[in-house]
């Protein structure tokens, strides 16, 4: 028998203090598809949570584009970008990428990456290196998702870069901070929709104070991106942006349905992050196949199919709004496929989703450190194979349950 040791005590120690905080999570793994009704340990469940809001994870269209790939390219890339990885599938999807941007960035060239993590980790700490390290200045936003996060902070660690943290609801706090910046390089760093609120960066605003203060504006348009604007181009399309100071990023796991994700900015600076770029340069590029099932992706998104679902997705968005009320929770309105309820306290998060659970409903609770302490909530989301038959039914299910979890509280 294994003696005991520091180490394995300390992590059982740490993981029953989280489950006394119930702040503990759990894997649940599922048995079909992803999609809006899915079996989970042989259970039918109608689900709300999945970031596949155009409902094109399980499209034929993908899967038979898939298929094709593998045929194509086969299983593996075999190495890393620069290495022997970089496939003819890689750089056509770099280009149609590119392409989604080209009204929004001059000059524009996408770099693909395996995911919207290293994405940002690669973005970030690359532009950093632009300057001698104490050179730059990082300006964050409070509510940013963990990988900017995390990539502020590497490359604050690698540059000793000076970070700043603004409320992105009031982008204008900015502007004093600025002023007083006499560092050549300042990178301001911004989700476009917040993921556990839904609501939008104000990038119009961002935008001019970057162009007023000389600074770099990274967009992460994870949430954004396929959903947002006419043509599903995202939230510079929606915004009508143009600038060669906008590093854009979306990520292809959510509305596009696949995986991986791009960065896309002026050609010297993607140039640039070739180069210094460690999480790109030290990965094993993505299979190609996934390479050649995005471009389909990518062509449903901006085709008619692709405008159809988003105005079903906004229809939903209306039904949710006109017709969901609560007593005592609280419903934060979004103009994207994210709606999400606070609850506020661990306890009633968890009570709520384990009723839903009971009725068939898979919507986990979101708890701190994914949203602030005290804002506990059911993170809602639609998907455009939702049906407004869906909606209405999740609807008068949600009224009885806001309902079973006031009268436990008396």
């Amino acid at each position: 028998m294994t003696k005991s040791f520091n180490a394995l005590a300390m992590a059982q120690e740490k993981i029953a203090d989280l489950d006394q905080q119930l702040l503990k999570r759990s894997l649940r793994v599922t048995n079909t598809p992803c999609d809006t009704h899915i079996q989970v340990a042989g259970r039918h469940l109608k689900a709300f949570c999945s970031n596949d809001y155009l409902g094109l994870a399980n499209h034929p269209d993908l899967i038979n584009a898939l298929a094709e790939g593998g045929e194509l390219y086969g299983a593996g890339s075999g190495a890393s970008h620069l290495i022997s990885g970089h496939s003819i599938a890689h750089e056509l999807l770099e280009k149609k990428l590119a392409s989604f941007q080209a009204e929004h960035i001059p000059n524009v060239r996408a770099l693909f990456f395996s995911t919207g993590y290293m994405a940002n980790l690669a973005a970030i700490t690359g532009l950093a290196k632009l300057t001698q390290r104490g050179e730059v200045s990082l300006y964050s936003a409070k509510l940013n998702h963990a990988s900017l996060i995390d990539g502020v902070r590497l490359a604050s660690a690698q540059t000793n870069a000076v970070v700043s943290l603004f409320d992105h609801t009031c982008p204008s706090s900015l502007i004093e901070l600025l002023k007083a910046d006499k560092k050549p390089l300042k990178i301001i760093v911004t989700d476009g929709v917040f993921s556990m609120d839904g609501d939008l960066a104000a990038v119009k605003e961002l935008l001019k104070i970057a162009e007023d203060y000389d600074a770099l504006l990274l967009i992460d348009d994870a949430h954004g991106f396929g959903v947002l604007g006419k043509n599903g181009h995202g939230i510079l399309e929606q915004e009508r942006l143009c600038s060669d100071r906008i590093i854009y990023i979306g990520t292809l796991g959510k509305a596009a349905g696949v995986s991986g994700a791009f960065i896309c900015a002026q050609d010297s600076f993607i140039e640039w992050l070739i180069q210094k770029g460690r999480p790109y340069i030290y990965s094993t590029a993505t299979p190609p196949a996934i390479a050649h099932t995005l471009l389909k992706s990518l062509d449903l998104i901006e085709g008619e199919e692709g405008c159809t679902r988003r105005k079903h997705l906004n229809q939903l968005i209306t039904i949710w709004q006109e017709e969901m009320t609560f007593v005592n929770w609280d419903k934060v309105s979004s103009c994207t496929p994210i709606q999400p309820v606070i609850l506020g306290s661990n306890a009633n998060a968890l009570m709520a989703s384990t009723l839903l659970d009971g009725e068939g409903y898979w919507i986990p609770a979101i708890r701190p450190p994914t949203v602030p302490l005290g804002s506990s909530r059911l993170r809602i989301t639609f998907s455009a194979n939702h049906s407004a038959e869906d909606l209405r039914e999740l609807i008068a299910t949600l009224k009885v349950i806001e309902q079973k979890v006031i009268g436990k509280q008396a």
